[in-house]
């Protein structure tokens, strides 16, 4: 498997997405508007970063050339890394940093049901674990979504202003390229249509209980997953990657 260099970029797309996210949600750590969710918060960034070492330690192992998870996380540059946009768009407030969570929790968790019966038993073990956090996940930013969209005036807006900014990166996460047509014809990853008509069904009941209205449109932004990246990213890895460049292999 070693030097299988498809597999190799599916399993960064799949570490880089929950690394960029989760160094996303975790900026929120002791700034939240609530303690509990300060905690939730910490802890959905967590669980991320926990499924980012599953996907890159089994990247490293692929590729062959003695790079672990921390060293594809930490030196690595911006046009290597494989994430979608979405997930490296700013915070903003609360109630775009909870949309961004829904869009993308909806997505992981039909993925990762799918991933857990790939015919690579590696990529079904590590789905298999996440996609139940991928569901608390899910059902946490599903249920804030709709008390907030189904708030108070306000709140309703907000949310309908962060859906309408969001909306047009979520269409990366369904474009198939070599890479994917590669995995689907060998049984690794799932049609991406599949993974899409779950995606609307969750999205559509859960947008419909908020009082949300769906954006028109064309999914327009994308590139991420073959590494062109907004400015976002590179001030991400700065802060990310300080102390790696800053003092190479060093120790506590």
């Amino acid at each position: 498997m070693s030097g299988d260099n498809d597999l190799f970029e599916f399993l960064l797309r799949m570490g880089d997405n929950t690394l960029v996210l989760g160094h996303r949600v975790s900026e929120w750590c002791g700034h939240s508007p609530v303690l509990e969710e300060d905690i939730a918060l910490a802890n959905v960034a967590l669980d991320l970063i926990g499924q980012t070492r599953m996907w890159l330690d089994f990247a490293g192992d692929v590729e062959g050339k003695g790079r672990d998870a921390d060293a594809l996380a930490y030196r690595r540059d911006v046009w290597d890394f494989r994430n979608a946009l979405l997930v490296e768009r700013p915070n903003g407030n609360f109630g775009e940093t909870l949309m961004r969570q829904f869009l993308f929790d909806a997505w992981h968790h039909a993925m990762l049901s799918r991933l857990a019966e790939s015919g690579d038993d590696r990529i079904a073990a590590i789905a298999a674990k996440a996609v139940k956090e991928a569901a608390y996940h899910l059902e946490r930013s599903a249920d804030l979504v709709v008390r907030l969209g189904d708030g108070t005036s306000e709140s309703h807006e907000k949310m309908q202003d962060a859906l309408d900014d969001y909306w047009p990166y979520t269409g990366e996460l369904f474009a198939a390229d070599s890479v994917d047509e590669v995995l689907i014809a060998r049984g690794i990853v799932p049609e991406l249509d599949t993974v899409r008509s779950e995606w609307d069904q969750t999205v559509n009941r859960i947008l419909t209980d908020a009082t949300l209205n769906i954006p028109d449109g064309s999914f327009q932004h994308k590139g991420g997953k073959t590494g062109t990246h907004t400015e976002h990213l590179g001030h991400i890895l700065t802060e990310m990657q300080f102390l790696q460049r800053a003092y190479p292999d060093a120790s506590w």
